[in-house]
């Protein structure tokens, strides 16, 4: 008997879980310092951040290239600042597994037309795999990806097989292409080239772009919001990211410089979500209007969305 509502899950670099409810971060200006989010010990900091229902079932990947799975629900309820509990309190995981990235996948997703999941890697490799190959997951895990030496993941999202595909990098490059281009490969597979990656660059986010299959649904504006390490935000027009081949450099969509740092966080608006959840590394939360955030070019740097203290720096960002 447990209610379906909206949770925000976070995680730690030490392998600290918990879930707290979306009210206990109210909505302030874009541009200042938040609120206290977790208390983190010295030498931890808080890696994943994002939105989830209580009926879902969260999918753990690590750097073993395996997947393990428990339902939302299953993680314990926290205070805005309580620490959470060890991960190997829930999952069959070895003690030296990293966890690379959380995906949640729900009982209503075949009914909208999800087929497949795609991984991406931060050297650029990009995978799809039928979603239907992830639904019995042993407490053991299963093997997702097939990575290669240096290579770690860093995205996975659920598609239709009808999708655009978004990639951005660290520096600021970002490739969109479509998602017919990827064919379908089993879980063991290693993938293949998304985007052309430059010496000392590396992918921080992939994302979907939905197809437009209704009319109504064209009136819609899409964005691309990006967020930089140093607290710096825009969004720009989906429209500026042409269409591409797979496998090239792609273009410019943030112009990084020494006051922005690299961009740690790229994420397509639907015009659905309404609030940007952004947490620093030393446990700082705000949350802001994604109306408050300036639209501009592809190639400007942003304006501030949250005030840092000295050595802090972005961590993670959710939009619900």
């Amino acid at each position: 008997m447990i209610p379906q509502e909206e949770t925000i899950i976070t995680l730690t670099q030490g392998g600290y879980i918990k879930r707290i409810n979306p009210k206990n971060y109210k909505i302030q200006k874009r541009g200042g310092k938040g609120i206290s989010g977790m208390k983190t010990m010295s030498d931890d900091v808080v890696e994943h951040f994002l939105s989830a229902q209580t009926h879902d079932s969260l999918l753990f990947f690590t750097d073993s290239g395996k997947v393990f799975r428990t339902p939302v629900y299953e993680i314990p309820e926290g205070s805005r600042v309580a620490r959470g509990r060890g991960l190997l309190n829930f999952l069959e995981m070895a003690p030296e597994d990293k966890v690379l990235c959380l995906k949640t996948i729900s009982k209503e997703d075949k009914d909208n037309g999800t087929k497949y999941l795609v991984m991406a890697t931060k050297n650029g490799i990009i995978k799809k795999t039928p979603l239907e190959d992830f639904e019995n997951i042993r407490r053991s895990g299963l093997i997702a990806i097939t990575m290669k030496k240096g290579d770690a993941l860093t995205n996975v999202q659920k598609t239709t097989g009808e999708d655009d595909i978004m990639m951005a990098t660290k520096q600021g490059q970002s490739i969109r292409f479509k998602e017919k281009d990827l064919r379908s490969m089993g879980r063991t597979a290693a993938g293949i080239k998304g985007i052309r990656i430059r010496k000392g660059d590396e992918i921080i986010s992939m994302d979907i772009i939905p197809s437009v299959s209704k009319a109504e649904d064209k009136s819609k504006k899409i964005y691309l919001l990006v967020v930089s390490l140093n607290g710096f935000g825009k969004r720009t027009d989906i429209k500026e990211y042409k269409i591409q081949g797979r496998g090239g450099s792609g273009i410019k969509t943030a112009n990084v410089t020494s006051k922005t740092g690299p961009l740690v966080a790229a994420k397509v608006l639907s015009g659905e979500e309404e609030d940007l959840i952004v947490i620093s590394t030393k446990g700082q939360v705000i949350r802001s209007k994604i109306s408050q955030i300036a639209k501009l070019s592809r190639s400007t740097q942003g304006v501030r969305l949250m005030k840092l203290d000295s050595g802090d720096k972005i961590a993670s960002t959710t939009c619900i």
